[in-house]
């Protein structure tokens, strides 16, 4: 088991875990638009760092970035094993002809 499948499967038990004790099951009980605007949130703080050129900074960003990504699945239902499967769907295709078979 990878460190992400770790980590979606622990973000999995926090769901219904008391928000007081916990950061992931605080951020689900506000629901998937509060989940996905702290994505959101955390992303720009990744591109600011990538803009920046800060190596330690990026790698920190990145990684809550896809903290708060599988949290925002979650908060979905999307299992990260769908996310994998459809990385894996796509394994070998040229990114010009998978955006060109994309539906309009």
């Amino acid at each position: 088991m990878s460190i992400l499948e770790q980590l979606a499967a622990t973000i999995e038990t926090r769901k219904g875990a008391d928000p007081d004790s916990s950061w992931t099951a605080k951020l689900l009980s506000k629901g998937p638009e509060k989940c996905a605007e702290k994505f959101g949130e955390e992303a720009i703080e990744a591109l600011i760092e990538a803009v920046k050129g800060d190596r330690a900074g990026l790698t920190s960003e990145a990684a809550d970035v896809l903290y708060h990504l599988l949290v925002m699945l979650a908060a979905r239902d999307v299992p990260l094993s769908d996310v994998l499967a459809e990385l894996q769907r796509r394994e070998g295709t040229s990114g010009i002809a998978e955006k060109a078979a994309r539906p309009v």
